[in-house]
């Protein structure tokens, strides 16, 4: 009962601690903790069982008493205030002000934990979002209301990638605005501090809420810090109608939180220690992102997540990708090449691309030249696994113009620069230039009026 303390605690192990059940309590709770010296700290309820309800301390459990500290249950789950001070602002993983300005002046609180879309009341996703990236908006295109995650490994430039997305998004033969929503978990302060600094220089801090847990942030702060930033998504899309683009990094630090908790809990752990709730905890998340039937707003989804060991069938991308539709795969040798933004052209894939282009949404040649683009990037891939064996002066006249064609293609469609901001008829005219190396019988993916129309005199 909220007001109501109880004295005693059964264990402290960690964060965790485990105190006697009482009538009432409730999953997701929130609750105090007082030690002999009147110290408040903040946990919530994670687990119930007939005596005992296991409870999850936001922070150090130091200090915690097993007789003499008590303990109060609020009878409220986390929640998150809301109002119309929110955009511009930066928060703590628990959705707490760290900029120096006063708490949001709002009595609108809302739950944090949220609830998945229902499939029912969605809209199928189908606008375009221009990023101005030729990489993505060419070839893995993002569309408004879908979840993209970046898969990515450590020391790749994901943090830039996600910052250049953020300053150029936009909805094209529109003046609808995108606004922001950024989380960073287990983010050191030098990339915390990368992300204000971009957003103030470029002029969209003011469109963009924070929420930052640092790495020197109690690891039940990441668990929070998502559902807090989706919880202000929400608000924003869907009672303030505005399209939100929400980036989430780096969910590996999400999922590290997970494991520690469990660990920690006891649990029977499944793969490579993860806990086995780890697929339907992701989903949780993912789920938030999305158009809902009745509602003008939307919410676009980019989860980072930084690949141990760049394994992409590490249980972190493969279950993200199970869930998600498509992913952004950024490639360590094109990296080392200097190629940026280093995405791979064929793991790369965007399920929904072919519902948002063509004509009336990008243009008509958009989806020809995509496909030719794919099948010849391919080609170029197997020839030169087939020069590291036989040597590039062994390879036949074709095969040169490919391995030719391959690296035009890495070095200026690939390749441009953090601040440069592409069109789709930049991206998609730059795509025919290229095509133009190859002898126009092997475009045999797109049709010869598209050819006769686009492709360079």
């Amino acid at each position: 009962m909220k007001g109501v303390e109880y004295k005693g605690l059964s264990s402290v192990d960690g964060p965790i601690i485990v105190v006697k059940r009482h009538e009432n309590i409730f999953y997701n709770e929130i609750v105090y903790v007082r030690d002999r010296f009147g110290e408040k700290k903040t946990g919530r309820v994670i687990d119930l069982n007939n005596d005992t309800a296991i409870v999850q301390i936001f922070g150090s459990t130091t200090g915690l008493d097993l007789n003499e500290s008590t303990v109060e249950f609020l009878e409220v789950p986390m929640e998150l205030r809301v109002g119309e001070g929110l955009l511009g602002r930066i928060f703590n993983g628990l959705g707490e002000p760290i900029d120096g300005l006063p708490p949001i002046v709002s009595s609108k609180k809302i739950d944090v934990n949220g609830m998945p879309i229902n499939p029912f009341a969605r809209v199928y996703p189908r606008d375009f979002i221009q990023t101005g990236i030729s990489s993505i908006d060419g070839m893995n295109t993002l569309i408004r209301g879908q979840k993209l995650p970046i898969f990515s490994g450590n020391g790749l430039p994901h943090n830039k990638l996600a910052a250049q997305i953020i300053r150029q998004a936009k909805i094209l033969n529109s003046d609808e605005q995108f606004v922001m929503v950024f989380a960073g978990m287990g983010i050191k302060y030098d990339q915390a501090q990368f992300f204000v600094k971009s957003f103030e220089e470029s002029g969209v801090l003011s469109k963009v809420v924070m929420f930052q847990s640092l790495a020197d942030a109690p690891s039940i702060e990441r668990i929070i810090t998502p559902r807090c930033a989706l919880t202000a998504a929400e608000y924003l899309a869907y009672e303030k109608n505005m399209h939100v683009l929400v980036v989430m990094t780096d969910m590996t630090n999400y999922c590290e939180a997970l494991r520690e908790i469990s660990t920690t809990r006891g649990e029977v752990p499944g793969r490579k220690g993860y806990p086995g709730y780890l697929y339907s905890n992701l989903a949780e998340l993912y789920e938030r992102a999305g158009k809902i039937k009745g509602a003008t707003g939307s919410i676009t989804q980019i989860p980072i997540l930084s690949m141990p060991n760049d394994d992409i069938s590490h249980p972190i991308p493969d279950l993200t990708g199970y869930i998600t539709e498509g992913q952004i795969v950024l490639d360590r040798e094109l990296s080392q090449k200097g190629v940026y933004p280093p995405v791979s052209g064929l793991p790369s894939l965007s399920r929904l691309m072919k519902d948002g282009i063509g004509a009336g949404m990008t243009r008509e040649d958009h989806a020809a030249v995509s496909a030719q683009l794919f099948a010849a990037y391919s080609k170029v891939k197997s020839i030169r696994n087939l020069a590291a064996i036989i040597g590039e002066e062994e390879l036949g006249a074709e095969d040169k113009m490919y391995m030719k064609f391959g690296d035009a293609l890495e070095s200026q469609f690939f390749t441009q620069g953090e601040y440069e901001n592409r069109s789709i008829e930049e991206t998609l005219d730059l795509g025919w230039k290229l095509l133009k190396l190859l002898p126009e019988n092997e475009l045999y993916r797109i049709k010869p009026e598209l050819i006769a129309k686009y492709m360079p005199k």
